[in-house]
């Protein structure tokens, strides 16, 4: 049985595969600040999912045995490095999967501070407590974003990544270099996974397909941008979770490459996905057409061919079929009939 730090895990992707380590039989050791980006409900319905109890999520650390595993929770910010320094002596982690920090392309460019202080300065601590207490693998949250207004397609990990359209997109790119200093400098074994724009059940409610979900529900306009036109490589949760796991037990057997994507590779537009979601729900959106709005992409679109050959990961989800998931998770979790 292995021992995990799982940074995020009351949120969308943490959430996630912390659920499936557990069903493995591994120890997790769970962190995240709970903070009001977005709705703390959601947040702390992912963490009730997983065993850990609402009014309990205040205490300093909560813990519920599975069957399979056994699952732990600290309420902490990674900018307290006195206490993540701590956290790594005490519990001494075999792998770290690093998933927290301040999400969003949009809010970037409202918020800059927080950006710097989450996915700056708390990756940075991330990294320092990998290096006094060494860990055998740290897994880390990067983005499809660092790849800008590219105009090649598909996106390839070898592509040039300088040009940053917002900066959300340049502290990804910063963690991947930190990443990399540290390799080099203190032998940190690490791989950034390239998100492209993960959905599905109990995700984000800042994110397009919740957005229009909810407003299509609701009778309300549709802020599109672009006219619709925007591509995006949407990519359904399972398929991540299980790109995840693949690397994680490939990187027993051979060092994983510093950076993957992780995508669909199969970009739609959003008009496209907005009939996609007019099906799935048997309404008709209202659209409110507006210009491209600053820091947002043309396209995203992975390349999956560098994780297709370390892991042999392969999406398995249509847009469609994920839909069609995430549709119906929504209209049960709050009570839509």
């Amino acid at each position: 049985m292995a021992k995990y730090l799982i940074t995020g895990t009351a949120g969308f992707i943490g959430y996630h595969i912390a659920k499936r380590l557990i069903g493995h039989g591994n120890e997790i050791v769970g962190i995240d600040n709970v903070n009001d980006y977005y709705d703390v409900n959601l947040k702390f319905a992912r963490l009730e999912d997983t065993g850990i109890m609402r009014d309990e999520v205040s205490g300093k650390e909560l813990i519920r045995s599975r069957k399979s595993g056994e699952y732990r929770f600290k309420k902490m910010n990674l900018e307290d490095n006195d206490s993540l320094l701590a956290l790594f002596r005490d519990e001494k982690f075999d792998y770290v999967i690093h998933l927290a920090a301040q999400a969003g392309v949009r809010y970037s460019i409202e918020n800059p501070g927080v950006y710097i202080s989450s996915n700056i300065t708390g990756t940075f601590n991330i990294l320092e407590a990998c290096r006094h207490y060494p860990v055998k693998f740290l897994m880390y949250a990067s983005s499809s974003s660092v790849y800008g207004n590219s105009e090649k397609v598909p996106f390839s990990e070898d592509d040039n990544v300088d040009s940053p359209v917002s900066l959300y997109a340049a502290t990804k790119k910063s963690n991947e270099l930190m990443a990399a200093s540290y390799n080099h400098l203190y032998g940190i074994e690490s791989t950034g996974l390239r998100f492209f724009t993960v959905y599905g059940p109990w995700g984000r409610p800042d994110m397009a397909i919740f957005k229009f979900t909810r407003a299509i529900l609701n009778n309300e306009p549709l802020q599109v941008f672009a006219g619709g036109r925007l591509l995006r490589d949407f990519t359904y949760i399972d398929d991540i979770v299980n790109g995840m796991t693949a690397i994680l037990k490939q990187q027993t057997v051979s060092a994983a490459p510093s950076v993957m994507n992780i995508g669909n590779n199969s970009p739609v537009t959003v008009s496209s996905l907005i009939s996609e979601l007019e099906e799935c729900l048997g309404r008709k959106a209202i659209i409110n057409y507006l210009p491209m709005q600053q820091g947002d992409v043309k396209a995203t679109y992975a390349s999956i061919s560098r994780i297709g050959e370390y892991c042999g990961f392969a999406p398995r989800t249509d847009l469609k079929a994920g839909l069609s998931k995430f549709c119906r998770w929504y209209l049960d979790y709050y009570g839509i009939r």
